[in-house]
């Protein structure tokens, strides 16, 4: 009897190779998770040569986990986070949060308090933080027209460098690592008088933010500005991605515009391969898998767009996937490619499997909008919210 009772309340469910996960039976409640419970017990596997119990004696749906933490003291909206792994306390990441009143709150994630605050934006929203590759340093995007270089070596909080921005939209940059001293930094940008020539005088506005700048760093040089092509629907950018095949040297961008997923740029070539229309709402997120060369993306409508990229780097919509409510704010894809998580506008943040797309939980914690997600190396998840809040969640651990 105890070993069917064990059998209910802690189901096996198998993602990709030999990779097995243990859930709670609380994750599996939800009904946006029909897909990967049932409402019949028998149906979902046990301990091998173990029976389950008859539905008449199966427990009741409990309600979702809570997380396995929160931090509190932003005093406004968390805009951004992000990991920062092995800086500090014996190899344990701190995680790092932009707020909408313009601070930087670094966390330990041992304490679970702030251990300093940066204030370089001029009380102006932080959209986007990322940390160096070659040492302590954090690259922090605000709406005040700044990129700030910190240096948090030994526990210094002084700003070491800025770059002026020419957008002041809530699009995130993109940084891609090119050698141990040298990146390739994507930011939305504006064209020059000379692309506006050929424009009816309403859409010169609209053309001037549909560029997006391209930086060497730290040197801060401008290597391109990437534009429209002349048949193309202008679309100010929204999210950005830069990545690079291993096979290549080439740094490949990807866009997602007002309404579609946008397209990809070589941008050593400063010319767009592909472009699609996954979505009929401002795409607010998306995150690309470079090894299965599949992405995912998020609108304001009712459903994620999956699609992959070609051998001819074309792109392709595989999957659409219908959701509850409207509105995703931001996706992210763990980086041993097993789960995706979204943001959502319903205040609830969702797990898929990445493979199949089936729902695995729905996360119902925070008391407004969910605007950022970061996944640490060893799985955990943050999450951020309009309510002031960080949650963090242990979610099927890494093997």
């Amino acid at each position: 009897m105890i070993i069917a009772v064990h059998a209910l309340c802690r189901r096996k469910i198998a993602l990709d190779g030999d990779l097995r996960l243990t859930v709670p039976s609380a994750l599996l409640s939800c009904p946006e998770a029909a897909a990967v419970s049932s409402s019949d017990p028998q149906h979902l596997p046990g301990p091998p040569g173990v029976t389950a119990s008859p539905p008449s004696m199966a427990a009741r749906p409990s309600p979702p986990p809570d997380p396995q933490f929160v931090l509190r003291g932003t005093q406004s909206a968390v805009q951004a986070l992000h990991f920062h792994e092995g800086a500090q306390g014996q190899g344990h990441p701190l995680l790092l949060s932009g707020s909408l009143s313009g601070l930087v709150h670094i966390w330990s994630l041992q304490t679970r308090r702030a251990l300093t605050t940066l204030d370089g934006h001029g009380g102006q929203c932080v959209i986007w933080l990322q940390t160096l590759p070659q040492g302590p340093q954090l690259l922090s995007q605000g709406r005040d027209l700044r990129l700030c270089l910190w240096d948090l070596a030994e526990g210094r909080n002084a700003v070491v460098d800025s770059v002026g921005l020419e957008s002041v939209g809530f699009c995130k940059g993109s940084l891609l690592a090119r050698g141990p001293q040298r990146w390739t930094l994507a930011v939305p940008g504006r064209g020059s008088d000379e692309n506006r020539l050929n424009l009816a005088p309403a859409q010169i506005n609209l053309f001037s933010y549909c560029q997006i700048q391209i930086l060497e760093m730290p040197s801060k040089t401008s290597v391109c500005t990437l534009k429209p092509e002349a048949d193309a629907k202008p679309g100010m950018p929204m999210c950005l991605e830069l990545w690079q095949a291993d096979s290549s040297s080439r740094p490949l961008l990807l866009a997602g515009l007002r309404g579609w997923i946008g397209g990809l740029w070589d941008v050593s070539e400063r010319k767009v391969c592909s472009r699609i229309a996954c979505h009929t709402e401002p795409v607010m997120g998306l995150d690309f898998d470079s090894q299965k060369a599949r992405g995912v993306s998020g609108s304001a409508e009712k459903a994620l767009a999956v699609w992959s990229l070609d051998e001819q780097q074309a792109l392709q919509v595989c999957r659409t996937h219908e959701l509850t409510n409207p509105g995703i704010s931001d996706v992210k894809i763990r980086s041993d490619r097993k789960i995706l998580a979204t943001a959502g506008w319903d205040h609830r943040v969702r797990v898929f499997h990445w493979r199949t797309m089936k729902p695995l939980a729905v996360l119902a914690f925070h008391t407004a909008i969910v605007h950022c997600l970061a996944f640490a190396a060893d799985g955990l998840l943050a999450a951020g919210s309009k309510d002031h809040r960080i949650s963090v969640w242990s979610l099927y651990p890494r093997s």
